[in-house]
């Protein structure tokens, strides 16, 4: 069986101290707003659409502390904070889905989540601190990626 592999993006949208998690239908578990990479974009632009579409907000990412490097023929893109691999689908033990996913954090203007039609409702979304992280039931991951990035949004 063949591994097939699709790239997503994922951003952490820090407001006021707190990070915007929602339920996932399908998978049961909660997370910040993320999805596949189209054709035509490149991974962070699919994390600021991602969040768009399913909060309603802009968000502006948060830049990594990298020295820069020019090229006549090229330019940085904003790094990701962290990439994971994550395994979707299972079958006897074998990996036939992965996400190979490009983490960012960003900062959004408010709390205000308005959804696009079609997405989860606002009524599906929960604002977490670092101490609601700490004591949820949420994926570790999530819980430390998520005081992540609320502290990188703090050194700004």
């Amino acid at each position: 069986m063949e591994t097939t592999r699709h790239f997503t993006a994922t951003v952490y949208v820090v407001a006021d101290g707190a990070t915007a998690l929602h339920d996932h239908r399908r998978l049961g578990i909660r997370i910040p707003p993320g999805g596949h990479v189209d054709r035509d974009e490149l991974p962070h632009e699919t994390a600021i659409r991602e969040c768009r579409e399913e909060t309603g907000l802009e968000a502006t990412i948060i830049p990594t502390e990298d020295r820069r490097i020019e090229a006549e023929t090229g330019r940085p893109l904003p790094r990701p904070r962290r990439q994971m691999l994550y395994d979707i689908d299972v079958h006897d033990g074998r990996v036939a889905h992965q996400h190979v996913d490009h983490i960012y954090y960003a900062t959004v203007p408010s709390r205000e989540i308005d959804p696009a039609d079609g997405e989860v409702g606002v009524e599906g979304w929960r604002w977490y601190t670092r101490e609601d992280l700490r004591a949820s039931d949420v994926d570790d991951d999530v819980v430390a990626l998520g005081r992540e990035a609320i502290s990188a949004a703090r050194g700004r």
